[in-house]
C-alpha cells in the first residue's frame, strides 16, 4: 500500500485556530449567566450555544481539510460532512444540558467534558469517512492517543470556563477549549495516512473543494457575527463594578410550594415567593414580603426537596433565591446579598466558596 506525502497551507491552518476560538468564545458567552433566565429563554441559549460550538468544531475541521495539500484532487461526500456537523453540535447539546439543567459538580463538569470530547473525536473521523477518491488509514494507538486528547483537553477546558463564571475564566475557557479542538485534529492527523482509491462509494452528492470552502465560508461568517454580538455584551458586562444591581427573573425554572406553619395549621407558599430560607436549629424560616414563616424541613431537607429548583446554597445555614436579590456586594474573602423586605435592607452572607455559582446565576 502507498501512502501519498501531504503537507498543510500554513495560512489555512491559522484560519482555523481563529475559527476555533471565535466559535469557544461565542459559546461560552452565549450561557454566561442563564441561571436565571425562564426555562424556554435558556433552553434557546443553550441550543444557540451547541450550534456556535458544535458547528465551530465542525468548521474548524473543514478549514484545516482544505488546507490539507495532497497530490491529487480530493472530494467529500455531502451527506457525510453534514452528519458530522449534526454529530459535532448533538454532542455539545448535551454536554451544555448537563452543565445548566443539573447541579455542577467535579463529576458532571469532567463528564461534561468526555462528551464534548468524544464529539470531537466523532465529528473528525466521521468527516473524514466522508472523503472521496482518497481513503484514510488510521492506526490504533494514534486513534486512542486522538480520543485521549480530546477528552483530557476538553475537561480542561470546561474546568476552566465553568469552575468560576468570571469574564477572565470565560476568555481562558475561549484559549483552552479553541486550542483543543485545534491540537485534537492535528494530533489525530498525525496518525493518519492516506491512500488513494479509484472509486467513489457515495451516499450523497459529492462535491469538491470550491463547494466545501463555500459552506465553511458560510457558516464562519455566521460565527464572525455571533462572535460580535456576543462580545458587545461581554464587555459591557465585563466592565461593571462589583456591587451589580440584578434583574429579577420573572419566571422560576422549578414550581414548588413550600409548607410552614401557622397556628397550629399547615399552609402552603410558592417557592417564587420565598427570597431566601435560613437555617432555625433543626428546622428553617421563610422569608417572603414583609412575612417570616416557620418551616418543619431543616436546612438540609429543604435544599435537598427545593433541587434542581430557583434556590441556591450560599452558606450554611441559607437558601437564598436570586430573583430576589436585589444586589449583590463582593467583600474580600466573601460576599452580601442584599433583599428588599417590607421596605428594609436585609442581608445574608455567602461564603467563599459559593461566590462563583451565585454569580453566574445572578449573571455578573
Amino acid at each position: 500500500m502507498e501512502f501519498l506525502e501531504y503537507s498543510h497551507n500554513l495560512w489555512l491552518v491559522v484560519a482555523s485556530l481563529s475559527v476555533s476560538l471565535v466559535a469557544a468564545f461565542t459559546g461560552f458567552s452565549l450561557t454566561r449567566g442563564i441561571a436565571v433566565q425562564p426555562v424556554a429563554l435558556r433552553k434557546l441559549s443553550v441550543t444557540l450555544a451547541a450550534i456556535a460550538l458544535g458547528g465551530g468544531i465542525w468548521s474548524m475541521h473543514f478549514v484545516a481539510m482544505l488546507g490539507l495539500q495532497l497530490p491529487i484532487p480530493i472530494y467529500y461526500d455531502a451527506m457525510i460532512t453534514l452528519g458530522s456537523a449534526l454529530i459535532a453540535i448533538l454532542m455539545v447539546g448535551a454536554a451544555l444540558l448537563l452543565l445548566h439543567f443539573y447541579r455542577r459538580t467535579r463529576a458532571s463538569l469532567t463528564a461534561a467534558g468526555c462528551v464534548i470530547g468524544l464529539g470531537i473525536v466523532a465529528m473528525h473521523y466521521l468527516g473524514m469517512s466522508g472523503l472521496q477518491f482518497c481513503r484514510a488509514v488510521y492506526t490504533l494507538p494514534g486513534v486512542v492517543f486522538a480520543v485521549l486528547a480530546a477528552c483530557g483537553l476538553s475537561v480542561a477546558a470546561i474546568w476552566v470556563a465553568y469552575g468560576q463564571r468570571r469574564p477572565r475564566n470565560i476568555l481562558l475557557g475561549t484559549l483552552a477549549f479553541g486550542t483543543a479542538v485545534f491540537l485534537v485534529h492535528f494530533a489525530a492527523i498525525f496518525g493518519t495516512r492516506f491512500v488513494a482509491v479509484p472509486t467513489v462509494q457515495e451516499i450523497g452528492p459529492v462535491m469538491g473543494n470550491e463547494v466545501l470552502a463555500l459552506g465553511v465560508l458560510i457558516s464562519s461568517f455566521v460565527l464572525c457575527g455571533a462572535f460580535l454580538l456576543t462580545g458587545v455584551t461581554f464587555l459591557a458586562h465585563g466592565g461593571k463594578a462589583e456591587r451589580v444591581v440584578a434583574k429579577p427573573s420573572e419566571a422560576v425554572p422549578v414550581l414548588r410550594r413550600i409548607p410552614y406553619e401557622q397556628n397550629g395549621q399547615t399552609h402552603f407558599i410558592d417557592a417564587r415567593d420565598v427570597a431566601f430560607l435560613r437555617a432555625e436549629g433543626h428546622y428553617t424560616l421563610l422569608y417572603a414580603g414583609t412575612n417570616k414563616h416557620f418551616c418543619t424541613w431543616s436546612i438540609t431537607e429543604a435544599e435537598r426537596r427545593l433541587s434542581p429548583g430557583p434556590f441556591l446554597k450560599v452558606h450554611r445555614s441559607y437558601l437564598v433565591n436570586p430573583a430576589h436579590v436585589a444586589h449583590f456586594e463582593r467583600r474580600k474573602d466573601n460576599g452580601l446579598c442584599h433583599f428588599r423586605l417590607g421596605g428594609q435592607d436585609v442581608t445574608t452572607p455567602v461564603s467563599r466558596s459559593r461566590l462563583a455559582e451565585l454569580r453566574e446565576a445572578l449573571g455578573v
